[in-house]
């Protein structure tokens, strides 16, 4: 069972690292998979993603445009550097005992997961327009044709990975810290039948917790009776 605490990590120093666990946890899986798609990405388009055609100059192949692989490139190395990033930080979330740290890290991972899923959403509909309005005497022989259709599928791929990544940043952010792991749990409960005892403060004066609906001890009950009797009589005259 995965222990909780601050953001959805155990406390610091609690447990032992896991190659195994931290590999196969989802957040681990999602980030390799979006390094791998921001490779196919970039990739794609650097390597067959220009031609030319009877010159030297480059062209292309989404519409002659070159602001749309520049943009697939921008966001491709982008989010394959920020996926290596965060695989790290992920590594040593576990190890920050302090709360506003591991506050601090959450949000620049929710920040930076939002932002890449927009901007691969703006590419996948930048590219895909750009795919669509170029025509066949564009492309002879259909060359860089199929880096073409990979890296607009792999934009939508990489969408719903940094999807997901963010709705998992915005759930250990809502959740916050669990301040019983960082203050009073490793405090035992005292049992109710034990009497707490006194202890010194400054002055030589001391302090006794007692229970002010409890009676104390070496007490009994006075019988009106008793003190009746056991009143001296007065000397007779």
């Amino acid at each position: 069972m995965e222990l909780k605490g601050a953001y959805g990590a155990a406390k610091a120093g609690s447990i032992t690292f896991d190659p195994v666990a931290f590999l196969t946890h989802p957040r681990t899986i999602l980030r390799l998979l979006s390094w791998v798609f921001s490779i196919v990405v970039f990739s794609c388009i650097i390597n067959e993603g220009y031609i030319n055609i009877g010159s030297e100059r480059l062209l292309c192949v989404f519409n002659n445009n070159a602001d749309a692989c520049n943009y697939g490139v921008t966001v491709g190395v982008a989010c394959f550097l920020g996926s290596i990033c965060f695989l790290i930080l992920d590594f040593y979330f576990p190890s920050m005992s302090s709360v506003r740290d591991r506050r601090r890290a959450v949000l620049l991972d929710l920040v930076f997961s939002g932002l890449a899923s927009f901007l691969w959403f703006v590419g996948f509909c930048f590219l895909a327009n750009q795919w669509q309005a170029t025509s066949k005497e564009e492309l002879p022989l259909a060359q860089g044709s199929d880096a073409a259709r990979a890296t607009i599928a792999f934009c939508f791929f990489s969408i719903l990975t940094w999807a997901v990544l963010t709705l998992s940043a915005l759930r250990r952010f809502l959740s916050g810290a669990n301040t019983n792991l960082f203050t009073w749990q490793h405090l035992d409960p005292v049992p109710s039948n034990v009497r707490a005892t006194p202890y010194p403060i400054a002055n030589g004066a001391t302090i006794v917790t007692t229970n002010p609906y409890q009676a104390p001890p070496f007490t009994e009950t006075l019988d009106p009776q008793k003190l009746t009797q056991q009143r001296p009589m007065a000397p007779a005259f």
